[in-house]
């Protein structure tokens, strides 16, 4: 029988360790680059295929529901064909699920565009099932933060400059004023219709270079020095509740962990997708917005590198989350409360909207530090509980819909209520939800 020590020496030795981690590193920018993406493609659709607030959120809920849907499949695709092969049928998903936009884009139509980030958003759950758990066994739980933290790192500048990239491939210096006319009815007729399919049309070169990159990228997974890990072994811990547990739903702070990641994903998406359109409220037009996602997510950047360097040698990650979730809160009273012309960066604002550029920055320690929370001492159950919080990553689809319906019921200010009770029930979860090991000890 293997020990655990024998399972962890090709992870520990340190050129592995090196290759893993640098591995890791390129999947999290994919996840970043793919997804991020969806904050400039959400106002882009809502003009050039005529949406409302609510249609144009169908972005992220398709992408994300996968999340839900593929979880608990890729858990067993990945038990069955191990970690590295399981990455590449996840990068190949989402290759076709790119492709798919070319023919959604010829025929204009919203539907097929759907299915393709459906199936992008398939291929990402294949991959954060292996890909989270992985960087947080691969060594100390006690600086599974950090390690998420150098993760954190990839994605978010992958998400910086992924919406700065799509724009330059498919929006031009003119396009305000022809935005401006198409939402005010000017161009009517055949003429709009022209303008509409030759705007949809230029996702179309983007995307297939995307197609293969992903599909190379796969071979280039399975190729690679990357080692497997048994999960089941390395995670399992000693403590005679493993053993005595026989159901995933024995585990409170793990069921309680899903939740948090659930509402946190969710405020987070809706930090960075909603901006554009909450920045157009302000008279600021698609060409000039378009670098507002990329703020919110450079304040992520610093986050991460703050976790990096402080995680756990002078803040423990438990301490981190408290801080976070408590900043995320007061950020979100700010979005809402705060008013006032300022001029930032060049741009004439509401002083509103900095408040949601800076929940980046605590936002890119929540999930930091939520994941080791709820993952740790799960033994023979880590795949299974890292399938339940990939599952709560569909917060994604959720959480922007409801903005969506409040936006257009209300106004985009007032959507972002749907934040309030999300940083409470984060706030709990930092401070006494992670310690509740038994369903019986809640009172």
């Amino acid at each position: 029988m293997t020990t655990q020590n024998e399972t962890h020496d090709p992870i520990m030795n340190k050129k592995n360790f090196i290759i893993s981690i640098a591995i890791m590193g390129g999947l999290f920018f994919t996840f970043g680059f793919v997804s991020w993406v969806n904050a400039i493609l959400i106002p882009y659709f809502r003009i050039s295929c005529e949406l409302t607030h609510f249609q144009s959120y169908l972005v992220t809920f398709a992408f994300y529901i996968a999340y839900f849907v593929m979880a608990i499949p890729a858990s067993i695709l990945l038990n069955k064909f191990g970690f590295k092969k399981g990455m590449m049928y996840g990068l190949w998903a989402m290759a076709l699920g790119a492709l798919l936009f070319v023919p959604a884009a010829s025929t204009r139509t919203y539907g097929l565009f759907l299915t393709g980030l459906f199936t992008l958003g398939t291929g990402l759950a294949i991959l954060q099932t292996a890909a989270n758990p992985y960087v947080t066994i691969i060594g100390p739980i006690e600086s599974a933060a950090r390690r998420i933290s150098i993760m954190g790192l990839c994605n978010k500048f992958a998400g910086i400059i992924s919406p700065l990239i799509f724009a330059a491939l498919v929006l031009r210096t003119t396009d305000n004023e022809l935005f401006a006319q198409l939402n005010q009815n000017l161009i009517v007729g055949p003429e709009r219709e022209a303008i509409l399919d030759e705007l949809i049309r230029r996702v179309m070169l983007p995307y297939t270079g995307l197609a293969i990159l992903l599909f190379l990228f796969g071979i280039g997974i399975y190729r690679s020095p990357l080692p497997e890990i048994n999960t089941r072994q390395v995670n399992n811990e000693e403590d005679s509740t493993v053993t005595e547990k026989n159901s995933i739903l024995q585990y409170p702070h793990l069921i309680l962990g899903a939740l948090a990641i659930f509402l946190h994903v969710g405020t987070q998406v809706i930090a960075i997708d909603t901006i554009i359109g909450y920045a157009e409220s302000m008279g600021i037009g698609l060409v000039e917005a378009k670098v507002f996602p990329s703020y919110t997510l450079t304040c992520t950047l610093i986050g991460y590198f703050l976790g990096v360097l402080f995680i756990p040698k002078v803040i423990s990650q438990t301490r981190a989350l408290i801080l976070c979730t408590t900043l995320g809160l007061i950020f979100s009273l700010g979005v809402i409360f705060a008013s006032g012309d300022i001029t930032l960066f060049g741009h004439r604002t509401d002083l509103s909207i900095w408040f949601l550029v800076l929940m980046g920055l605590p936002n890119a320690l929540i999930y930091a530090g939520i994941w080791p929370l709820a993952i740790n001492g799960l033994g023979r159950f880590t795949n299974l509980g890292s399938s339940l919080l990939v599952m709560g990553l569909c917060g994604n689809a959720f959480l922007p819909m409801i903005y969506g319906i409040l936006a257009d019921h209300y106004d985009v200010r007032t959507g972002y209520w749907v934040l309030i009770p999300c940083f409470l029930y984060l706030i709990f979860f930092a401070i006494w939800g992670h310690k509740i090991k038994n369903w019986k000890s809640i009172k």
